[in-house]
């Protein structure tokens, strides 16, 4: 199976916010190429919120060219099997956290869409959250200025909206 053919399943399988998830499986039926950078019309990308439920915080990441806090993501790669498996891949390069960071069961917590700069116009987020082991230790990556655990109450203060929701519903399926 393809990174596509994974990417349009999950999104099938996605019952919650049916609108996003019936536009980015449109984006993806216009647009084959639709899943990597490239392409102009906007892509797929795959992100993580990190979270140590134990600790009550999350993981974010001031990101480098956007200067905002936010969870660990990015672009799709050629060498990634599934959506799941990209967005894993970008939070343990992200948050150096590599042995032990697993996602949460369930399949994906949210779907965010975002506009860009050009050439680009969006990004279609497939938003995860992913559990950080017991005492993990988080390493800046060269895609942030830094890196940074903020309790949960805290991640209103500093982060947009769309960090928020990822938070609340992550806590929500958790049950925290």
């Amino acid at each position: 199976m393809s990174l596509y053919d994974d990417t349009v399943l999950v999104l099938k399988g996605y019952e919650d916010q049916p609108e996003l998830r019936d536009l980015y499986l449109e984006h993806l039926a216009a647009h084959p190429d639709g899943i990597y950078k490239p392409c102009r019309a906007g892509h797929i990308t795959g992100s993580a919120l990190v979270v140590d439920p134990a600790g009550g915080r999350v993981l974010l990441t001031l990101h480098k060219k956007l200067g905002m806090w936010l969870q660990m993501g990015g672009h799709c790669e050629p060498d990634d099997a599934t959506i799941a498996g990209a967005a894993l891949r970008e939070a343990r390069e992200e948050s150096g956290i590599a042995p032990g960071l697993t996602l949460l069961p369930g399949g994906p917590v949210r779907l965010d869409r975002h506009p860009i700069p050009a050439p680009c116009n969006w990004h279609l987020d497939v938003q995860y959250a992913a559990l950080a082991p017991a005492g993990a230790v988080a390493e800046i990556s060269e895609e942030s200025l830094d890196l940074r655990w903020f309790p949960y109450e805290e991640v209103a203060a500093v982060a947009d909206g769309s960090v928020v929701r990822l938070l609340e519903a992550t806590r929500a399926r958790l049950g925290a």
